[in-house]
């Protein structure tokens, strides 16, 4: 819902307006949709949004030509968050996972090359797999990758994952779309997934999802190692650890200035509501 009233918008606080209100859905959304939700007169935000496409601040989808936000606008929003105090409390987080479990602990985004490492906690063992931050890991047959693709609503899953290439990196990587598919509906249902020995022989991984305030999937939390020191029962039992942290991730990445909402946790609720989308 617009928040202008009916009064003019300053023309230096419309592009804001246009990125905020995509941040706050769940899928792509056309020009027409992003007016409304602004209050801008459609040709206006047609005009908006094209020279925001031509500027890399949004994108075109694929699919739908609907509008969706571009590298330049991910990148901002991911500057952003790591200059803030919440990265270092976020680092320490992924510190306390990693004393608990032992194992080297990840802070993994999705970015459109693939799962990209924003941060991570390596474990002192002498034998370990190192993926430095800013490496870009496969979605399909890493435990990270695999919590990503769970969330999205099951028809955008299959649209996502049968246009991945299914590399058989190991013996054990899924390559066929409907394997994959009930492998994320179960990790979907058990609100966790698992990388065995998919992505590199002899390592395994657990990842959880983050998420922001409205709920929707922000990054994975991610722990791997090898299979001489971990088995997959066990990482299936650290799966509540990670939960944990995941929440307390959640709240010092998307800490909110609750002085505005005494009532609650979080915007008002028509606001919540708009922005769970079709989630």
């Amino acid at each position: 819902m617009p928040k202008n009233g009916g009064a003019r918008i300053p023309t230096n606080l419309r592009t804001m307006l246009v990125l905020e209100a995509m941040g706050r859905q769940s899928g792509p959304l056309s020009a027409a949709e992003i007016g409304r939700l602004v209050g801008l007169p459609k040709q206006t935000a047609h005009r908006l949004c094209k020279t925001l496409v031509e500027e890399g601040y949004l994108a075109r989808d694929s699919k739908r030509g609907h509008l969706r936000p571009g590298p330049r606008a991910r990148e901002m929003a991911s500057g952003i968050l790591r200059i803030s105090s919440g990265h270092v409390a976020r680092h320490q987080i992924l510190k306390s996972v990693a004393d608990q479990v032992g194992e080297t602990v990840n802070f993994v985004m999705p970015e459109n090359p693939g799962m990209s490492y924003k941060d991570r906690v390596e474990t002192n063992w002498p034998f370990r797999i190192q993926l430095p931050v800013g490496s870009h890991v496969p979605f399909h047959c890493t435990a990270s990758g695999k919590t990503f693709l769970a969330t999205l609503p099951v028809a955008e899953r299959r649209r996502v994952v049968s246009g991945i290439t299914l590399d058989p990196l190991t013996r054990n990587t899924i390559t066929k779309v409907d394997d994959l598919m009930d492998e994320l509906a179960t990790a979907a249902r058990q609100g966790y997934a698992l990388d065995n020995e998919e992505f590199f022989d002899d390592m395994v991984a657990v990842a959880v999802p983050v998420r922001d305030r409205s709920g929707r999937y922000f990054a994975s939390l991610a722990a791997h190692g090898p299979v001489q020191r971990l088995s997959l029962e066990k990482l299936v039992s650290l799966a509540p650890l990670l939960h944990d942290a995941s929440e307390r991730l959640t709240t010092v990445i998307f800490d909110l200035d609750e002085s505005r909402f005494p009532d609650e946790q979080g915007p008002p609720r028509d606001e919540t509501e708009e922005s769970r989308g079709g989630e």
